[in-house]
């Protein structure tokens, strides 16, 4: 029995992915299993905290959005959803934008690969846990319990990472936000009870009028507009789809247009033959709606605040910290090469990261990163000394939004330390083993002597790593954001434990269920 719907090269796709979320949010499949829910469950639970402890410490976009959400009331529970920490009654594209750039500003929630070597799907695109706050304004707006938004968030994961792993959109510089956008426009829908027609006119919408390309990502420093790319994307995509259940009607069957960005950019005619209305999209679509076998399976958790191509390279710092705690001298270290793969080498090694100023270019620059963990450790040896493994120097190193504060940023020893590094290009091996893993390697130089990490292709957070406590150390992370994100006189764990427990909340408590207490931490920015 087959545990997954096939969208043909030669189907209307759009459509298809409509009447696919309608049908798995609808229950009419098996679903998924125990531990994929449960996947689920802790990227949704860290996902909430990095975006409460962002707006807790007052970071400029969520801010703003949040507040800008506020000034949007509506009066018909119908059309209305809520932004963190507040129970009034927003429109919900505006809920959906502000709790959106709050849980993607710190950059630390969940990645995916966009990589499935079973089906031969290797588009490499990668992606982020961004688009749960849609689930949820969805389910407010309609009266859906809690268990019915996890398995939602499924399928949102399950769109967005299998197109992933068919189309590259950072080949044509393009932002992966599209994939989660295409999504959450389905999803959405599907939850509101639009029609599998009404669903892929929105779809269609979004892909005409919306495509995001990733200028917001270039440039030596970094802005608000990529931490909140998902999040704007995504008010577009939910506009879309309320449009469309009113009656707008947007082009049809969209992954077969001849004009729009996936045969536009990967044609399946040649020359001219390329503006001729018939042809099939550039890929077949595989959606898993029963068992254990769906993207989110393969996505990768971040153990603290950092871009996850880094990964590699923390891991290899942490393993030869353990294995040479001769380095946490600190004075001794002449040199440290990194040697890692595209598109690592080209986006956090780009030598225009090597002086970050603001905190978006400093959590994608590898020698900031890296030079951070590194300088903590050396004030702090006792962390790796006295670590009974691994695990606990993750916990005890982890980086957090305070090592990306103006202060950290420009620290004399951090600064010191990032002059030592040179950053490599791994060449044709490293690169044909991204992304099946974060292949990186770390050669220190110290007092005369070699430190060789070896190659790293799975690190403690990634989807294929089983030497870590994953569990043990993502709990130190939830406790440290939600000691940041909740008042002082607030009781975490209690906090934490609700927003864990998201399959026990009913209809009724829906509309509450992102209604906690956020601190008010001013000056962070």
């Amino acid at each position: 029995m087959s545990h997954a719907v096939v969208l043909s090269r030669d189907s209307n796709q759009a459509l298809g992915i409509g009447q696919f979320a309608i049908d798995f949010v609808g229950g009419k499949f098996a679903g998924p299993s125990p531990s994929v829910l449960e996947r689920t469950r802790l990227f949704h639970t860290d996902s909430v905290l990095c975006g409460l402890s962002a707006l807790a410490l007052m970071t400029n976009a969520p801010t703003l959005l949040r507040e800008e959400a506020l000034g949007y009331p509506s009066a018909d529970p119908e059309t209305s959803a809520f932004v963190f920490g507040s129970n009034q009654q927003v429109m919900p594209e505006k809920a959906v934008v502000a709790n959106s750039a709050a849980v993607r500003e710190w950059d630390s929630n969940g990645t995916n690969f966009g990589y499935n070597p079973t089906l031969g799907h290797l588009a490499g695109e990668f992606g982020h846990n961004d688009f749960y706050p849609v689930v949820i304004a969805a389910c407010q707006q309609k009266g859906l319990d809690g268990a019915t938004a996890l398995r939602a968030m499924v399928c949102l994961d399950e769109i967005r990472g299998r197109l992933a792993e068919v189309f590259s959109l950072k080949t044509y510089k393009l932002d992966h936000v599209v994939h989660g956008a295409i999504g959450s426009a389905a999803v959405y829908g599907a939850l509101l009870g639009a029609s599998a027609e009404e669903i892929e006119s929105a779809i269609g919408m979004f892909c005409a009028h919306y495509i995001p390309w990733r200028a917001i990502r270039a440039g030596k420093q970094l802005s608000d507009s990529k931490g909140a790319s998902a999040a704007i994307s995504t008010e577009a995509a939910v506009l879309c789809m309320r449009r469309s259940m009113r009656g707008f009607i947007g082009p049809k069957d969209i992954f077969r247009n001849p004009e729009a960005i996936w045969r536009f950019f990967e044609p399946t005619t040649q020359g001219a033959e390329r503006w001729k209305e018939s042809g099939d999209s550039p890929f077949d679509l595989h959606l898993s709606h029963s068992g254990d076998d769906f993207a989110v399976m393969g996505m990768h958790f971040k153990l603290g605040l950092y871009e996850h191509q880094s990964a590699g390279a923390l891991q290899g710092l942490i393993t030869l910290l353990r294995e040479n705690p001769e380095l946490l001298t600190g004075g001794s270290i002449d040199k440290i090469v990194i040697k890692a793969y595209e598109p690592a080498f080209g986006i956090i090694g780009n030598p225009m990261k090597r002086d970050p100023k603001t905190r978006q270019s400093a959590d994608h620059s590898m020698v900031y990163i890296v030079s951070t963990l590194l300088r903590k450790a050396i004030e702090n040896p006792g962390s790796v000394t006295n670590a009974a493994s691994e695990n606990d120097i993750w916990k005890w190193l982890m980086l957090m939004p305070a090592d990306y504060h103006a202060d950290a940023i420009f620290n004399p020893a951090t600064r010191a330390l990032m002059e030592k590094f040179e950053f490599e290009h791994g060449g044709a091996e490293y690169d044909a083993k991204y992304p099946d893993g974060i292949p990186t390697s770390m050669v220190i130089h110290a007092s005369g002597k070699t430190f060789d990490s070896g190659l790293v292709m799975y690190p403690a957070g990634h989807a294929r790593n089983t030497a870590h406590d994953l569990n043990g150390i993502l709990r130190t992370k939830f406790e440290r954001l939600g000691a940041i994100a909740f008042p002082d006189d607030a009781n975490v764990p209690e906090l934490i434990a609700s927003l864990e427990g998201i399959e026990e909340v009913t209809a009724f408590d829906m509309p509450g269920y992102y209604d906690l207490p956020i601190a008010n931490r001013p000056g962070y920015e």
